[in-house]
């Protein structure tokens, strides 16, 4: 297989361990735990792990012998930069522990437990994949392990394979599901432990245990790469606006993280439109606002950043959506019998409210058609497939004719729109992502060791080298509470949006009104694996202002 001079190089590379892990460890049991809210709810459906205490690990004296063991590992939902590298931590701390250790890889996400595909992940197949980025070792996917039918089809081939625990690699919804099957698992005696690791590059992922998911730090370092690229176009073109969406439905950190690297003239938090209630025209406003402030200054170009979820962040907008989609549920069949788009667009109109009908006729056409065209499964709108910039590209340039007609500005827009995500999700980790992921495997590999299950691995003191890195365990069950799910009350791990009253947006919101009248970009240029450490190994602009770094 050809590989490019990169991947050459840094297959050699060796991630940093925490001290912790590099010799003997000794496992150290903090206090007993309770779940963040709805604690009785939580307790009783998870009577086998909740209260569990915090584990954190130490440097330990008498290396301990253990009985060899097989693991299995899945890698759920979306990519993110750093999954090879969890999985290579995983192999080879069990092989640490014991040389006679095994590692099985699902295929394709967890539909391979419940289908039984997999692969054994041998030396050879880890080498090739180390520090590399991508999913591509044994693929992920997007099945749901809801089902006791599920749980029982995994007993079945992790009986086969003689697996005794399972290290589910995902997100929020991936590691809730682990840690009810740990508790399915613990419940029917079965055997099989369950540990879970934090992934997501959307960052909506963490907590006062878990400092940041992994793949987060490549992703938007890559996403800056190309923002700072278009900057700098734009401050030597100076004649267009770009507009950027950033992917991150639920949360605004990418868009927080990239306009702390970047100093782009705009960013919009989704959190904050939510919070003070802003309406659409509201944010079309503030932006026009700037586009006009900067033209009066000869400036006619800037940056805009857009979070992947902002509509649904606009509470008009959300009741919009949330009126469509009861909509379009009730009254799919008589929708798509109509014929042209004029009577479908007419016929939607007859059966929202008043507010929501004026917003929905205000906007771009092409949105209106999104909104009614791209829908998931369920039925509902599927935001990502919404082209938030370019509508709001449209509706900026009308307001500015508006503004120019009553003499209010007199410059030139022109808006180019871009979508970064992709770009981002595949990407070779950074060396901060390539040491955390490894250590969350190696992590994972030695709770499974010494019996634990229904936790996440935790790698904690980011901010620090990774030398000084802490290990351990915390229970998913106290990361949870109880949350609405299609019509039915489900125990989630709580999502973390951006907090307003966080450091890091607080630092953003000081610096915005200089950074949008000013161009005072900052290009920060691709990812760099090999130089000072100042350069290779930093963490982001957000844990290091979160944690006063």
């Amino acid at each position: 297989m050809a590989i490019s001079a990169l991947q050459k190089e840094r297959a050699s590379y060796a991630p940093k361990l925490p001290k912790s892990l590099q010799g003997a460890v000794k496992v150290v049991n903090g206090a007993a735990t309770q779940s963040i809210a709805d604690q009785a709810e939580i307790k009783k459906l998870f009577p086998n792990t909740y209260g569990m205490p915090l584990i954190s690990f130490e440097e330990g004296s008498t290396p301990k012998s253990f009985p060899a063991l097989n693991v299995g590992v899945i890698l759920s939902g979306g990519q993110a930069p750093g999954g090879h590298n969890v999985i290579s931590g995983i192999f080879d701390g069990l092989k640490k522990l014991n040389p006679a250790n095994k590692l099985y890889g699902f295929l394709g996400g967890p539909g391979g437990l419940v289908d039984h595909k997999y692969m054994e992940l041998t030396a050879s197949i880890i080498d090739e994949y180390r520090n590399t980025g991508g999913f591509d070792i044994i693929g992920s996917g997007r099945t749901k392990l809801e089902e006791t039918a599920q749980y029982d089809k995994g007993v079945e081939i992790c009986n086969k394979l003689g697996i005794k625990a399972l290290v589910i690699i995902g997100g929020d919804d991936s590691n809730t599901n682990a840690c009810v099957l740990a508790e399915y698992y613990i419940q029917n005696k079965t055997g099989i432990q369950v540990i879970g690791c934090p992934k997501t590059i959307d960052g909506d992922l963490k907590n006062e245990m878990i400092e940041t998911s992994f793949g987060f730090d490549t992703a938007c370092k890559v996403y800056s790469e190309l923002i700072g690229n278009i900057q700098r176009d734009a401050n030597s073109a100076k004649k267009y606006w770009h507009f950027i969406k950033l992917m991150g439905r639920s949360a605004s950190h990418i868009g927080l993280e990239c306009v702390l690297q970047t100093q782009a003239n705009i960013c919009i938090i989704s959190e904050e439109v939510e919070q003070k209630k802003q309406t659409l025209d509201e944010v079309v406003t503030y932006i026009a606002d700037i586009v006009a402030k900067r033209a009066a200054n000869g400036e006619n170009f800037g940056t805009a950043l857009i979070p992947e979820g902002l509509i649904e962040f606009i509470p008009s907008l959300k009741v919009l959506i949330s009126e469509l989609n009861d909509t379009m549920a009730h009254n799919e069949a008589a929708f798509n019998a109509l014929g042209s788009d004029a009577e479908k667009f007419k016929f939607i109109m007859t059966k929202l409210s008043k507010s929501s009908s004026d917003i929905f006729g205000s906007l771009p056409q092409n949105i209106q058609f999104q909104l009614l065209a791209d829908r998931d499964p369920h039925g509902n709108v599927q935001v990502s497939k919404i082209e938030t910039e370019k509508m709001l590209i449209d509706m900026v340039a009308e307001k500015l004719k508006v503004w120019k007609k009553e003499g209010k500005y007199n410059g030139k827009f022109s808006g180019q729109n871009h979508f970064f995500g992709y770009e981002g999700r595949c990407a070779a980790p950074s060396n901060f992502d390539a040491d955390y992921c490894y250590s969350l495997g190696y992590t994972a590999a030695i709770l499974i060791a010494e019996g634990k299950s229904g936790y996440m691995a935790s790698v904690r003191n980011c901010k620090s080298p990774a030398s000084q890195w802490i290990a351990g365990g915390v229970p998913v069950t106290m990361m949870m509470n109880m949350e609405k799910r299609h019509g039915h009350m489900k125990p989630v791990i709580q999502k973390a949006l951006v907090t307003l009253d966080g450091k890091p947006f607080k630092f953003f919101a000081s610096k915005r009104e200089a950074w949008a009248i000013k161009t005072d970009y900052i290009y920060p240029g691709p990812i760099q694996y090999f130089g000072p450490s100042s350069v290779c190994d930093q963490p982001t602009k957000t844990l290091l202002l979160e944690q006063g770094a």
